[in-house]
This record gives C-alpha cells, sequence and structure tokens, in this order.
C-alpha cells in the first residue's frame, strides 16, 4: 500500500468512527476533493452539512467557510484543517479598530500595497451613511456578518441588492462584486476598497492574450474580478455557474477566470471538453494549504475546532436567513 492509499484509508476510518463528514471548497488541491463527501461553494457547503446526520464537520477552505458551518450547524464540532487558512479579502473589513495597512499578497504584482484609511471599519461607513442598510459578501468574518443586514453570494448580489426597499446599500468587502452589482441595477452600490489578490490581478491583456491562444474558447469569469475583465467576458458567474454553464453549452472549450483548483471539477464533470485558465497563476496560497495530512491530523487530534460565540452566531445567521428568503 501506498503512503497516499494509507492515508486516504486512515481517513475514511476516522471519518466513520467520529460520525464525519468531509467538506471541500471548489479551489482545494485535487487529491483534498477525492477525499471529500461533498465539494462545492463554501456557503453551498455549509448548508448541505446542515442537513446531514453527523457530529463532525471537517472543512477544506479557509477561516470564515468554518465559521459559516458553525452558524449554521451550532450543535455539530466544526474542524480546520488548516488553522492559519485565512481569507485577505475577508480580513480587509473590520467592525471596528484601528487603521491596518497591508502588504502585497504571494503572487499579487498589481498593487505594491493596499491602505485601509481611517474611516475603513463596518461601523464606521455605517455612520457615514445612516440607513443604508449592508450587505454582506458571504466572504467576510462572522462577526461582519453579525453586524451586517443581509449577506449575498457571487450568484446573487444583484438579487438581494435589489430585494432591499432602499434606494442606497452598502455592499462589502469586495469593489469588483460590488461594481458588478452596480452595473446591474439602478439603486446606489456604496463599494467596500477590497478585493480578492487572485481575481483582481486580470487584466484585460490577460484577456486578450488567452482568447489569442485560445480562439475557439468560451471566456467564464468570476465576478471578483476587475470589471474591465468581466466586460470582455462570454459569461460572468460564480464557479457552481461555471460548473452549471460548461455542462450545459454545446461549445467544447473554455477559458476559465477563476481560481484553478475549479479545472480540475470541470475537467472531470466534462472529460470531453477542454478547459484553459485565464492565468496560470490565479492560485490562492490559502486554499493550497489543506493536504491529506493535515485532514488526517484533524481527524485524529480534534484540532481547529472552529465556533462562532451565540452572540455573534445569531445575528449573523438572521442576516444569512434573510438572503436565503429571498425567491
Amino acid at each position: 500500500m501506498s503512503r497516499t492509499e494509507g492515508l486516504l484509508d486512515e481517513i475514511r476510518k476516522l471519518k466513520v468512527e467520529k460520525r464525519a463528514v468531509i467538506l471541500s471548497h471548489n479551489y482545494q488541491r485535487d487529491e483534498v476533493q477525492e477525499i471529500a463527501d461533498y465539494v462545492g461553494d463554501s456557503l453551498e457547503l455549509s448548508r448541505k452539512a446542515s442537513t446531514i446526520d453527523c457530529d463532525l464537520i471537517v472543512f477544506c477552505g479557509v477561516h470564515f467557510m468554518a465559521e459559516s458551518a458553525s452558524i449554521l450547524s451550532p450543535e455539530k464540532t466544526v474542524l480546520l484543517p488548516e488553522p492559519d487558512a485565512g481569507c485577505p479579502m475577508a480580513d480587509m473589513i473590520r467592525v471596528s479598530g484601528a487603521r491596518e495597512v497591508w502588504k502585497s499578497f504571494p503572487g499579487y504584482d498589481v498593487q505594491p500595497a493596499f491602505v485601509l484609511p481611517h474611516e475603513f471599519t463596518l461601523r464606521d461607513m455605517k455612520e457615514r451613511y445612516p440607513g443604508a442598510p449592508v450587505v454582506a459578501y458571504v466572504n467576510t468574518t462572522a462577526a461582519v456578518k453579525a453586524e451586517s443586514d443581509i449577506c449575498c453570494t457571487s450568484a446573487n448580489v444583484v438579487k438581494v441588492v435589489e430585494s432591499l426597499s432602499s434606494e442606497r446599500v452598502i455592499c462589502i468587502p469586495d469593489r469588483n462584486l460590488s461594481m458588478w452589482a452596480q452595473k446591474n441595477t439602478k439603486k446606489q452600490v456604496i463599494a467596500w476598497d477590497g478585493f480578492c489578490h487572485v481575481h483582481d490581478r486580470v487584466t484585460r491583456d490577460d484577456v486578450f492574450k488567452a482568447r489569442k491562444e485560445h480562439p475557439g474558447a468560451l471566456l467564464m469569469a468570476h465576478p471578483e474580478c476587475r470589471p474591465e475583465v468581466l466586460e470582455l467576458a462570454d459569461h460572468v458567474t460564480s464557479t457552481s455557474g461555471m460548473l452549471r454553464f460548461a455542462g450545459a453549452s454545446d461549445r467544447m472549450e473554455f477559458i476559465v477566470g477563476t481560481e484553478i483548483g475549479l479545472m480540475y471539477r470541470l475537467r472531470k464533470e466534462n472529460p470531453e471538453k477542454l478547459f484553459y485558465p485565464l492565468r496560470k497563476d490565479m492560485i490562492c496560497p490559502n486554499m493550497k494549504k489543506t493536504t491529506l495530512q493535515s485532514v488526517l491530523r484533524a481527524l485524529k487530534e480534534m484540532r481547529s475546532v472552529i465556533k462562532v460565540p451565540e452572540e455573534i452566531r445569531v445575528p449573523a445567521k438572521r442576516a444569512l436567513d434573510r438572503m436565503l428568503e429571498i425567491k
């Protein structure tokens, strides 16, 4: 038996013994996606886990995703295999606090530094725009969700904004997702100046280059990409949306404008079709931290438990529930 086969065997045995379910985000390593019981978007996975009869949730993703699982399944133990797997974009916003200066992230070559101005706290922004409801992207901490009025995903942000009675809304934290929403609504969207360093690095030149190399391919782009990139895309959608679009399309070639981890599932579900990354360096280091070894270690040692305190969980769940009520 090979080392990998041994790891897989141990994980499977412990999963049964501890009544665990393993969740993997679409951006995780190939082998982590393979060992998972369910693979998908972060909120999709947390909602699924809340319906499963299990005692333990092992979330192969980043911190805010494990928090979402804890919010929706407070009676279950949630483990994050890599405790320092965070989301730089989620960390660009805080409920309150002092000024932060963000250095460039690994692989980020567009902007050398990112400075959060003094008003860059959620409570300060709410005071600056009184009465404007706060729409929090699911890619935020539980504390930020708890301070918000309603949540959104990359797939339903426009629908969420349109559902609100106010003609002005605060949308946090991704400026590109906010600008995508602004383009598709008549309401005024007040955008936060946050970004995903994986998606925001893509430029128009990258699109031109990819189209030249693959002239017969359709371009799918995630709304976390810059507006000028989205304007050139054939289809703008979430990762789950890309899976549905590619599967339903009669086209055979696609350029994928999101983190390259999705390529594994796209190819697995569509073996007859070809998929090319928009940029080969669209890699999230935090998403790639989780390994089979860390999954096994988490199961063995019950380490890195993520538990959202009730005073935060309850209002955070309320924001999520309001989003889920929208038809």
